[in-house]
């Protein structure tokens, strides 16, 4: 386990931190440690992390795994009432909170399968009872992985554009712990100056980030920029538009470096698939290939494996990262390993000539939105137990919000609750007031229909 190795990098440099603050791996591995002395804690209790990209944070993470805690990792920033209900839901008995404290909850510790090391929401922004089971051989694997087609080694500075309560950026996290890199750790926005302060002082050599990051670069005016020690950028958290992709991917290469297109979930750890760089131009729309160690497949209607070119069927993912199954309730979290490394993406996809695969559509009902998957039944269910009536659908980075019998005045409150509730920017929601939702001869509504109506 990658954690438990820490000290092994001795004194190389492991930690730049905002304040210019620096630990080395051997520093990083004790902070870990003590973090969990003396906090009278069961072994093997669920404890809750309240994450920021912080020392405090980090260090609590890293604890849990080289100290046998099962972690669930929680934004800081939730919602305190869905942070609530999600703690009662899974009767969580410790949280470590942002400031480094330790609050004890005054209930007994549920059982957790012993293999059980982390614990993520499949929507951060709802605070979801649903929860990704992942191991400590998942995290190992994925980080491997990432390693193996990126390249990575001791040189590399990754700065944390991404929040580690997210499995993207705890896979940044991690991967590049893993063979001793040095990470450069901050909670300031793409959009701030104290980040690129901090990237170009301490010679960041990579950034990540899903495409409203990117979008946001463009807006900066990210071509002006004057960063000699930037070598990889990374994508995903959703679908970059092609235009975009085909802008950063030039730009990229205009200047020596590399732009990954990539693909994951957090039911897979992180990482699925990814676009080598030089492949790009010839392959944009694509997520590209499986990771080292993984396989993508196309299951079609018959539920058999399709190998002909251009068929649309489910996109299958088999690899040494796919989690033990999802926790609905506080019982599933002892539950084994229920799908022994076989995941269904939910995705529609078809595989071209070349063996590049294509997303062309979703079976489950979720979005991305700024790099955040959002379950569209979730919202419409906590939006009606508010007192609306709504029916919910979207695309990735627009919620779209269909409300009945609604007024100005409405749409306004609704659009102002949505933003707060689920902590996304008004940009990225929109509410319509309708007469009625288009409904089948079931009396289940018509989404697909409904967003074609609303965003045509």
């Amino acid at each position: 386990m990658f954690a438990a190795r820490l000290q092994s990098f001795g004194e190389r440099l492991a930690l730049v931190l905002e304040d210019g603050r620096t630990l080395t791996y051997a520093q990083l591995a004790q902070r870990a440690d003590d973090v969990y002395v003396g906090a009278a804690i069961p072994l093997g209790a669920l404890v809750a992390i309240e994450c920021e990209n912080t020392l405090a944070s980090v260090a609590a993470y890293l604890g849990a795994l080289r100290n046998g805690y099962p972690a669930l990792l929680v934004d800081a920033q939730l919602d305190e009432q869905l942070r609530r209900r999600l703690y009662d839901h899974f009767d969580v008995s410790h949280v470590h909170d942002s400031g480094g404290n330790w609050i004890s909850l005054g209930r007994p510790a549920p059982e957790v399968h012993p293999d059980v090391a982390v614990l993520l929401s499949t929507s951060g922004s709802t605070g979801s009872p649903k929860l990704v089971k992942l191991t400590a051989a998942n995290l190992d694997a994925n980080a491997a992985s990432i390693v193996h087609y990126l390249e990575l080694g001791p040189e590399e500075r990754p700065i944390t554009s991404l929040p580690i309560h997210y499995s993207y950026g705890l896979s940044v996290l991690n991967s590049h712990l893993s063979v001793g890199a040095t990470v450069l750790l901050t909670g300031q926005p793409v959009t701030a100056r104290k980040f690129w302060d901090l990237f170009r002082e301490h010679g960041a050599t990579s950034l990540a980030g899903v495409p409203t990051i990117y979008s946001m670069l463009k807006q900066l005016r990210f071509e002006r920029m004057e960063l000699p020690s930037l070598r990889t950028m990374t994508q995903a958290g959703g679908r970059l538009g092609p235009d975009m992709t085909r802008w950063f991917g030039e730009l990229a290469q205009s200047r020596n470096q590399r732009f990954f297109v990539m693909y994951g979930q957090t039911e897979a750890t992180a990482r699925i698939s990814y676009v080598p760089p030089h492949k790009l131009p010839e392959k944009i729309g694509s997520i590209g290939v499986a990771i080292p160690g993984g396989k993508l497949e196309i299951i079609g209607e018959d539920g058999n494996v399709t190998s002909a070119f251009g068929e649309t069927g489910e996109l299958r993912y088999t690899g040494p990262n796919v989690m033990m199954g999802y926790a609905n309730d506080v019982e599933d979290l002892a539950e084994p390993d229920a799908l022994n490394g076989v995941l269904l993406t939910g995705d529609l996809a078809m595989r071209d000539e070349d063996g590049f695969f294509h997303i062309v559509g979703r079976i489950k009902r979720f979005i991305k939105v700024f790099g955040n998957r959002i379950g569209l039944d979730e919202v419409e269910m906590q939006l009606r137990d508010d007192g609306y009536d709504v029916a919910v659908t979207g695309r990735d980075d627009l919620l779209v919000i269909a409300v009945r019998g609604g007024n100005e005045d409405t749409k306004d409150k609704l659009t102002a609750h949505a933003s707060a509730r689920y902590r996304l920017h008004r940009s990225a929601i929109r509410v319509h007031a309708v007469e009625d939702f288009p409904l089948s001869t079931a009396g289940k509504v018509q989404y697909a229909e409904l967003l074609a109506a609303l965003c045509p």
